[in-house]
C-alpha cells in the first residue's frame, strides 16, 4: 500500500498513538504496512507513558497494526504489557505473521552476516567428527545461514561442510 492509501485508512494519524506529525509508512511484515509516527516507528525515544497507547491500538481491526502492537508489547517488560498482549485476540494467520520474525545473524563484532559472505575464524576450532582443527585466520567463503538459529552458520573448511558458531567469526 502506498502512503496516501495508508493515510486515508488511518485518518491521517499514527495507527498506534494517534500522533499527527511526522507520519511515515512502515513495513511491518512483507505483506503488512502501517502508518506510524517517528516515535512508534522507532526513530525517536518514547516519552514516559507513550507505549500505554498500545492498550488501545491492540483493538485495531488492521492486521498490520495488530502485528506491530503484539510485537512491541512483547518487548516491554511490564505487567500491563504482558496482560494486554495475553488478551489480544488475533486470527491464526495474523498471529503466525506476528510470530514470524526474521533471524539476524551477526559476527563476533556485531556485523550482520548474509548468505554468500566470507568470514574469517577468530579462534582455533576443533571440528568434531572430522579429526582436524580449523585454524584462526582461516577464510570461510560463501557461508550459508542456518535458518532456525541466528548463532550458527555453515561453511566449507578443508573440504568439509561444518557448522560454525557466529561468535567465533568476523566478516571479511
Amino acid at each position: 500500500m502506498n502512503i496516501d492509501e495508508l493515510l486515508a485508512r488511518s485518518g491521517g494519524v499514527c495507527e498506534i498513538c494517534g500522533e499527527t506529525e511526522g507520519l511515515e509508512r512502515v513495513e511491518v511484515t512483507s505483506s503488512d504496512d502501517a502508518v506510524f509516527c517517528q516515535t512508534c516507528a522507532g526513530h525517536r525515544p518514547a516519552a514516559s507513558g507513550h507505549w500505554r497507547a498500545l492498550e488501545g491500538a491492540a483493538w485495531s481491526a488492521e492486521p498490520a497494526v495488530q502485528i506491530a502492537v503484539w510485537r512491541k508489547l512483547g518487548e516491554i517488560g511490564e505487567a500491563w504489557a504482558t496482560e494486554t498482549r495475553a488478551g489480544m485476540m488475533l486470527e491464526p494467520d495474523v498471529l503466525g505473521r506476528a510470530q514470524d520474525v526474521a533471524l539476524i545473524h551477526c559476527d563476533a563484532h556485531g556485523a550482520v552476516l548474509a548468505s554468500g559472505d566470507t568470514v574469517v575464524l577468530i579462534k582455533d576450532l576443533p571440528v568434531k567428527g572430522a579429526g582436524f582443527t580449523a585454524k584462526r585466520g582461516t577464510a570461510v567463503r560463501s557461508i550459508s545461514l542456518v535458518q532456525d538459529n541466528a548463532g550458527h552458520i555453515e561453511g566449507r573448511v578443508e573440504g568439509q561442510r561444518i557448522v560454525i558458531l557466529t561468535e567465533f567469526v568476523k566478516r571479511k
